[in-house]
């Protein structure tokens, strides 16, 4: 299978589904589906994973450098995201994304986002 290309950008919150909820929720597995502007997309087959722990801004200077070291392997409070290529129930193929920073002092928790969609190359799309 050649390599998706990106063929739109979207970056927009999602609500997630899982058939379990997951046992560590700021380091989840890929969702088993996801509500989009209103239309529920199940995943039906998991194409990649990574995450990514890079410190940004303010955050990259706050740390000893041997800290710093450990935490852009594993992650720290808040900091990192959790990245999921996904085909969905349409056919279509989509980055989604986990980010562990919380919302607010109140809201704890991490938001889930769709990043983009991809297509194979010679679908017609690219």
């Amino acid at each position: 299978m050649t390599e998706p290309v990106p063929i739109h950008f979207y970056d927009d919150p999602i609500e997630v589904l899982f058939d379990a909820p997951p046992a560590r929720e700021k380091s989840p597995p890929c969702p088993n589906g996801f509500t989009w502007e209103g239309k529920t997309y199940i995943v039906t087959e998991t194409l990649s994973e990574w995450s990514d722990f890079t410190r940004r801004g303010k955050m990259a200077r706050n740390m000893r450098p041997a800290h710093a070291a450990v935490a852009s392997t594993r992650g720290s409070l808040n900091v990192g995201r959790f990245y999921f290529r996904v085909k969905v129930d349409t056919g279509q193929i989509f980055d989604l994304y986990y980010d562990r920073a919380m919302k607010n002092v109140d809201d704890r928790k991490g938001q889930w986002f769709i990043y983009r969609e991809l297509a194979e190359k010679g679908d017609g799309n690219v």
